[in-house]
């Protein structure tokens, strides 16, 4: 082992195309109209048309794609910016990462306390799988688990949107075993010297290593999502600058953007580049006079693997279903859009039973408001509602509605609170538009969506016979302006949804770039200079922001939580039963792999009871109750938090400030935790306590408890 110490232009044009023939491929960006002048074709060009030149393939390709050489030229531009792109994101995401954990020297352990809350839980599956003896046996063992929900025997498939860690495993798998069959290394590990008196830990860095191979994929797969943001900026705005102002636009707001360098495994991570696909797909269909069902078909593959790996992957559906609906209920509309509006309803139904299938028949597919959206599209819009609120009386999930309710009543309950008290969940924060403005990302969109408003009503209202009018191209804007204004109220209502509106406001600040928006500022070149023009002063913040990024130095450390694992494991049977705090409960799982009666997926109506049971150790309930409660879940020991009982994010958001809402009968008493910290005798027995953590061991139940 190596000892390490920790460190701190193409100028000719083809012929203008009609918007048939540019929707035959739409990552290239319309002519200008120009005639090609003979004699003036470019190397490239002539290499492309020439059998036996040095690419004789890429005749063959342009062929099956349809394109003039021009036209091919400028895919491979800008397939190339694209990729380029692509790379510089998951660069920037990985070293993010490694500043702010220095990931690459932690130890085992201390990579998975990393991973804390639902992260851990998470991540618990895919290491469950990969340390199966066979992958079948992996996956057995997470649709049969025994220790998430003890004594429960749960499908973790069906109820956690798990897909991801099953295709990572069976990668991982497939990858460690090719490289040991070829005798290749897969990591270099060493031991790390920690110092202030900690033993030393083995640290390991490369692919062969569990937790570096899985936030890898997660960062690749953000990287492309950017190269797809590029593409996206250039189709929507039929110019190339138009991607470089969306991925620039991405970058310097990039802190409202994502989490991803933070949060590698949270779902977000895994489905909202296949979101990015699924809009620029719908895109194209809106455009196109008569899609072909293989475009149709790539929607619906697009909309099944954003919704696989999220539970709330609906709501941003719903919004999506409402922003085409409305143009056609309200606007005067082509038939064209109409064909294109109900059709595709066919193929997104297909893939939300699809979806539930693969789901097990999780019922929180069929209760929402999505799927009510589906149903009703082809009866009425207005009818959505009143098809959810029967599909949710039958199915009992009633926990999203109460917490839409408690945004605009002053309804509050023990469930609504753990939501809305977690600022991820609360109404968004002043500070964010105004970053927005600072950034200029604000006032172009105010500008774009303005000018597209402007547009609209000249060709739906006032429009006079002779004059440009493009059907297809306002069908494009009115989308996504509507969608626009849907991803507002989402992010305005909960904070954590801003990363869908952040990255759409990106995709329409690259309308700035389009001719027919802009065109009556000039010629091409004045457009250009105006760009220019914008992104410099957006550059200015843009760049300070970056730099707050990747100034932020850190090191993972938690030596509390350390050593509460390492007793679990060295001192409690494997078969112990744990209760507690939930991320807490999430990295016991995780790396002691003991049960737990409760975990941080917060969204399945019999885990919050169980959590509010297990929580009554941080209200003002007495002992015995609580007591009585943890003994009939069976729980061995309950890890005690003296933060749980003290942290209020804000007035009226502690735990015991929490249960006066739920119990008001005991409001003014001592909290039990208060009590338990001080002297846990005589209902439980203290059996580890640092100064964080307190293990207490609760009685065993009798027979007639159970």
């Amino acid at each position: 082992m190596v000892v390490k110490t920790r460190k701190q232009n193409v100028k000719d044009q083809p012929p203008q195309p009609n918007v048939d023939d540019r929707d035959r491929s739409p990552f290239v960006s319309p002519g200008t109209g120009k005639s090609r002048r003979a004699g003036k074709g470019t190397p490239f060009n002539s290499l492309l048309h020439n059998k036996n030149g040095l690419f004789p393939g890429f005749s063959f390709i342009r062929s099956k794609l349809g394109l003039t050489p021009s036209a091919f030229v400028k895919l491979g531009i800008t397939l190339v910016l694209a990729a380029l792109a692509g790379y510089l994101h998951w660069y920037h995401l990985s070293r993010l990462f490694e500043n702010d954990r220095h990931f690459s020297h932690l130890s085992g352990l201390e990579k998975e306390m990393a991973f804390r809350t639902e992260m851990g839980l998470y991540y618990s599956y895919f290491k469950t799988i990969i340390e199966a003896p066979t992958f079948l046996n992996g996956l057995y063992l997470v649709m049969n688990d025994r220790l998430t929900e003890y004594p429960l025997v749960i499908n973790t498939l069906k109820r956690f949107n798990l897909y991801p860690e099953v295709v990572l495993a069976s990668w991982y798998r497939i990858y460690t075993d090719i490289m040991e069959f070829f005798g290749l290394p897969t990591k270099m590990c060493w031991s790390i010297n920690r110092g202030e008196g900690m033993a030393a830990v083995d640290g390991c860095e490369g692919m062969g290593d569990p937790a570096y191979f899985y936030v890898t994929f997660v960062f690749l797969l953000n990287g492309l999502m950017m190269s797809l943001f590029f593409i996206y900026g250039t189709y929507l705005s039929g110019s190339r600058l138009g991607g470089m102002v969306t991925v620039l636009c991405f970058f310097f707001n990039h802190g409202e953007s994502t989490r991803v360098m933070w949060t590698p495994p949270l779902r977000e991570s895994f489905s909202y580049p296949f979101l990015v696909l699924q809009m620029l797909l719908l895109t194209h269909i809106l455009r196109t006079r008569n899609p072909s069902k293989k475009a149709m078909w790539a929607l619906a593959i697009s909309n099944l693997c954003f919704m696989l790996p999220w539970q709330f992957a609906q709501f941003v559906l719903l919004t999506q279903a409402w922003s085409r609906g409305i143009p056609y209920y309200y606007v005067n509309i082509n038939s064209d859009y109409v064909t294109n509006l109900l059709s595709t309803p066919l193929h997104l139904q297909i893939t939300l039973a699809v979806c539930f299938v693969l789901m097990f028949g999780n019922s929180m597919l069929l209760t929402s408001f999505y799927a009510s959206s589906l149903v009703s599209i082809w009866v009425s819009w207005t009818s959505t509602l009143l098809l959810h609120l029967h599909l949710q009386q039958f199915l009992s999930q009633a926990h999203i509605s109460s917490l839409i309710k408690s945004k605009f009543t002053s309804y509050k309950d023990f469930d609504t609170m753990m939501y809305t008290c977690a600022a991820e969940f609360d109404f968004m924060e002043i500070e964010t538009p105004l970053r927005y403005i600072k950034t200029l990302l604000l006032p172009i969109n105010m500008l774009v969506v303005a000018v597209i408003a402007g547009r609209v009503k000249t060709s739906f209202v006032c429009h006079t016979p002779g004059t440009p009018h493009n059907p297809l191209l306002e069908n494009k804007l009115v989308y996504h302006s509507l969608q626009l204004i849907a991803f507002v109220v989402l992010a305005m209502l909960i904070m954590r949804l801003k990363l869908f509106l952040t990255p759409h406001m990106c995709i329409m600040a690259s309308l700035i770039c389009s001719k027919q928006l802009f065109g009556w500022i000039g010629e091409k070149f004045k457009l250009h200079v105006m760009v220019f023009g914008i992104l410099s002063i957006m550059a200015m913040q843009g760049a300070a922001n970056l730099q707050a990024q990747w100034g932020i130095m850190g090191e993972f450390s938690n030596l509390p939580q350390e050593q509460l694992l390492d007793w679990i494991r060295d001192n409690t049977p494997p078969n112990s039963v744990f209760a507690g705090a939930m991320p807490t409960m999430a990295s016991v799982k995780l790396s002691a792999g003991r049960p737990i009666v409760n975990h941080p997926h917060y969204e399945d109506a019999g885990l919050r009871e169980r959590t509010k049971l297990v929580y009554a150790m941080y209200s003002r309930k007495s002992a015995e109750v609580v007591k009585r409660n943890l003994m009939q879940m069976e729980v061995d020991y309950f890890v005690l938090e003296d933060s749980w009982c003290t942290r209020r994010s804000r007035p009226g958001c502690s735990m015991p400030e929490i249960w006066d809402v739920e119990d008001p009968q005991n409001a003014g008493k001592v909290p039990l935790c208060t009590l338990m910290s001080r002297d846990s005798r005589p209902h439980f027995a203290t059996v580890f306590h640092n100064n964080v953590y307190k293990v207490l061991k609760v009685p065993k139940a009798s027979k007639e408890l159970r």
